[in-house]
């Protein structure tokens, strides 16, 4: 969700790579709901596993819960977003997740500086 919504509101202005340390088999369907609600392709979209090339090309990392399980290279820019995990929970809160994600992207594009 993370991954759709910020590739929608930044744009070009950054590249977005989204992967997990668990993934499952495929995106969950109240995701996909939620996300086609909001006006979101998911077309593209599907569970990779998190690897230490993809934390390696980035400049900015987002956590969700990840723990010890994430690689963590020196030099990157890490934030924790603690949100709620929307694997099998209901459309509601599913929708109320993408919510709280999508302000926490709010924040996150303004204090990114300008290209």
């Amino acid at each position: 969700m993370a991954a759709a919504l910020l590739a929608h509101r930044a744009g070009e202005r950054v590249i977005v790579s989204s992967a997990g340390t668990d993934p499952a088999a495929e995106v969950e369907p109240h995701v996909t709901q939620a996300l086609l609600e909001s006006g979101l392709s998911v077309t593209d979209a599907f569970p990779k596993p998190l690897t230490s090339e993809v934390v390696e090309a980035a400049d900015y990392v987002i956590t969700m819960g990840c723990g010890d399980a994430c690689p963590v290279v020196p030099g990157r820019h890490y934030l924790n977003w603690s949100v709620a995990d929307p694997d099998g929970a209901p459309i509601g809160v599913v929708r109320t997740i993408l919510g709280d994600i999508d302000s926490r992207i709010t924040d996150l594009l303004a204090a990114l500086p300008d290209a």
